[in-house]
């Protein structure tokens, strides 16, 4: 359930008809991941046009700048996130991390025309899909490749009995579990075959050598690390040179 703070911080975003959609803890969530989370994070679209509206919605949220960088449409639009303290009293310590240009997104008008709805107590959220979901967690931290197991999973049992060949397509490109791997190359010999191709481990699947999966999913793992380490080293250099000019306008 998504807790009241950040719904509150939601229906004030729509209050203010800000272009934003739901990505992070809070979506994985509503997607049926065990995800903690008590922060907020948004995918803004459009940051030049955007900004007035999302200013207006974080100052009536008294939500405060805790980190560089600024709020920038140029920064936003090279990757960076930006970091919010609300401090009004009815979402008093969330945090609202702001994006627009997340990583392994690489068709973003794609991922607007691709999100979901989901139907909140305060009212409708949209989310970014899940294919999209889990490809902003393949971060380098443990626990997000763990929750893109658990959100595959979800996905599973709540589609199993109609599932079409594209959401079985996802079910093969992402399942981090050595059994469900088992059964769907079983179960859809076909598209496993061309899933194939863009996903190796699939043949070692097929061999039931589970030795042998269970490593291949862990080197896919550590490659997946790897490349949001590369994604991420200019975008944190930068951030250094504005820290460091940060200090030196501010003696």
């Amino acid at each position: 359930m998504i807790p009241t703070p950040i719904q509150s911080a939601l229906a004030t975003l729509q209050q203010f008809e800000v272009p934003a959609l739901l990505i992070g803890g809070q979506a994985c969530i509503l997607y049926g991941g065990a995800e903690f989370s008590r922060d907020l994070d948004l995918l803004i679209a459009a940051p030049e046009s955007s900004l007035p509206s999302l200013g207006s919605a974080l100052g009536d949220l008294a939500a405060e700048l805790i980190a560089v960088p600024p709020l920038r449409a140029e920064l936003l639009l090279r990757g960076h996130a930006v970091h919010f303290r609300c401090r009004r009293a009815d979402c008093d310590g969330l945090r609202i991390d702001v994006m627009t240009n997340p990583p392994r997104l690489a068709d973003l008008a794609a991922a607007w025309r691709r999100r979901v709805t989901f139907r909140l107590p305060m009212g409708e959220v949209p989310v970014v899909a899940l294919p999209d979901l889990v490809a902003t967690k393949k971060t380098q931290r443990d626990k997000d490749w763990a929750t893109i197991g658990e959100l595959v999973e979800a996905d599973i049992v709540a589609y199993r009995d109609s599932a079409v060949p594209t959401r079985v397509t996802f079910w093969l490109e992402e399942s981090r579990e050595v059994e469900t791997l088992w059964r769907l190359v079983r179960a859809f010999p076909e598209l496993a075959e061309t899933a194939e191709l863009g996903r190796p481990l699939l043949a070692v699947a097929k061999q039931g050598d589970r030795a042998r999966l269970e490593m291949a999913l862990a080197e896919e793992q550590i490659r997946g690390k790897a490349a949001d380490r590369e994604y991420w080293a200019p975008i944190q250099a930068e951030l250094e040179q504005l820290r460091h000019e940060l200090r030196r306008t501010s003696r």
